[in-house]
């Protein structure tokens, strides 16, 4: 049994081989959804050790050691990220099969020149030697963009941010990694949260004025984002973790947009007026705008809520769902068709029995007015493995051309996670390879260099305007 780390990762046939080492390994990377903080960018300071790089932020690693028993202590809890890297490093042999494991294989010899697999047995002796290349090498937020050929990297802002270390960053020439970001108004959509009240103080505080209706809340929304605009912003997140399609009066959301502001208990009728209100009208503004609209689809928040309420948010209790139907999404896209007024859209199902209903659905919505109007987005979050973005690719492939994909995210907290898009360019090589050698494709080569470097570099760049 080999003990070292293998180049042919994943790559499970000669042709499939071929592509990935001749025309996607070198490719930059352009990370265009991520939950990278911005002024953890901006400053630039130099990692403490490897605890602090691995479990910082990383709730999938969270995740992994509570199945395992451990103590919260040593997971977002007091302890030192030394300690916390030794109880990590205790499960990760025990991680076969979960992606965890791979993603740390891949970043120890990407980022450490590490081939050998961490254990308990010698967690001592990686981390110290992985804490002397940290200072060796001034390991920051930056030299790990940089060490990945990253050239683009979109972070993911609240409307009401200033984007202030964002403005920093632009202006100062010793950054060689572009930095943007994407304008995320969830704070808005929910409008059943308990928090939607204070959100809409932070929003008037934001944009000086006062909202107290539905329609001053929309013009809000446009001035912050004219802001993002401005500041060069073309993408736009949107969490629908629950919604069904409902029509509604502006008379009705109003009314709905009222009870929420007073904190008064809305009907799931009204929450879904209000919804489908929401959705509508930001992809007007979308429009408007030239951003690219994109829809995150099928999340179940906080499902353990005694422990979000412990913990906090994304830390690791989501789950999938399955409520937000194609229907309900697909009313929305007919809706802003027969408007004239439906944006460039990506959907992101996170359930995977719906992947290949929603890649038949953003087919049904492409025109002749741009390449891939509406398409399916990259496998995350739950689907972000070898596993989830092979099976992607074999469902969806056959309903909507791969070719047109603006492939990989991270959709990640971590500096580290850049391997993901390695991960993803094998599982797409190697997939293309085998369709070579059963004889089902036999176009000349130049086609598939052209897809791969499509694929992995240029669609998102075409396809965002960078």
């Amino acid at each position: 049994m080999n003990h070292l780390f293998s180049e042919e990762l994943l790559l499970t046939n000669q042709t499939g081989s071929y592509f990935y080492h001749t025309y996607a390994k070198h490719l930059p990377i352009i990370d265009y959804h991520c939950h990278l903080v911005a002024r953890e960018i901006y400053e630039n300071e130099e990692f403490e050790d490897l605890g602090e790089m691995w479990l910082a932020h990383d709730h999938y690693k969270w995740r992994a050691m509570r199945t395992f028993g451990i103590d919260e202590y040593y997971i977002t809890g007091g302890a030192g990220y030394y300690e916390k890297y030794l109880k990590f490093a205790e499960i990760l042999p025990r991680l076969m099969g979960n992606p965890v494991y791979i993603w740390c294989v891949l970043e120890l010899k990407r980022y450490f020149d590490i081939e050998e697999p961490l254990g308990p047995d010698n967690a001592e002796e990686i981390y110290k030697k992985t804490k002397e290349l940290i200072k060796g090498r001034h390991m920051t937020p930056r030299w790990c963009m940089e060490r990945s050929k990253v050239e683009i990297v979109s972070t993911t802002e609240d409307p009401v941010d200033t984007l202030d270390y964002h403005i920093r960053m632009k202006r100062d020439p010793a950054i060689k990694t572009r930095i943007l970001t994407a304008f995320r108004p969830d704070q808005a959509f929910y409008c059943e949260w308990s928090s939607f009240s204070n959100y809409m103080g932070k929003l008037s505080q934001a944009v000086e004025q006062e909202i107290t209706s539905f329609s001053s809340m929309m013009s809000a929304l446009e001035q912050r984002l004219s802001f993002f605009a401005e500041f060069g912003t073309r993408v736009s997140d949107n969490g629908m973790a629950d919604i069904t399609w409902c029509d509604y009066t502006m008379e009705e959301v109003e009314s709905a947009f009222d009870k929420a502001l007073r904190q008064k208990e809305l009907s799931p009728k009204e929450i879904n007026q209000y919804k489908s209100a929401f959705v509508i009208e930001m992809a007007k503004l979308y429009k408007k705008y030239g951003f690219v609209m994109q829809l995150h689809i099928g999340t179940y928040l906080d499902a353990n809520q005694k422990k979000v309420k412990e913990i906090g948010q994304s830390t690791g209790f989501d789950c999938v769902d399955d409520t937000t139907s194609v229907r309900s999404v697909g009313a929305i896209l007919n809706r802003l068709t027969e408007m004239d007024e439906l944006p460039k859209t990506i959907l992101y199902p996170l359930h995977a029995s719906q992947v290949e209903s929603f890649a038949i659905l953003a087919a049904g919505f492409c025109d002749g007015t741009v390449k891939g109007k509406v398409q399916l987005g990259a496998p995350w979050w739950f689907n972000d493995q070898s596993y989830g973005i092979e099976r992607q690719f074999y469902a969806a492939g056959n309903l909507y051309p791969v070719s047109l994909s603006v492939g990989m995210l991270t959709d990640s907290r971590s500096f580290l996670s850049y391997p993901r898009h390695e991960l993803y360019r094998r599982v797409l090589c190697s997939y293309l390879g085998e369709l070579v050698e059963r004889g089902e494709y036999y176009s000349d080569e130049i086609y598939i260099k052209e897809m791969i470097e499509s694929i992995c570099y240029k669609n998102v760049k075409e396809y965002f305007g960078w």
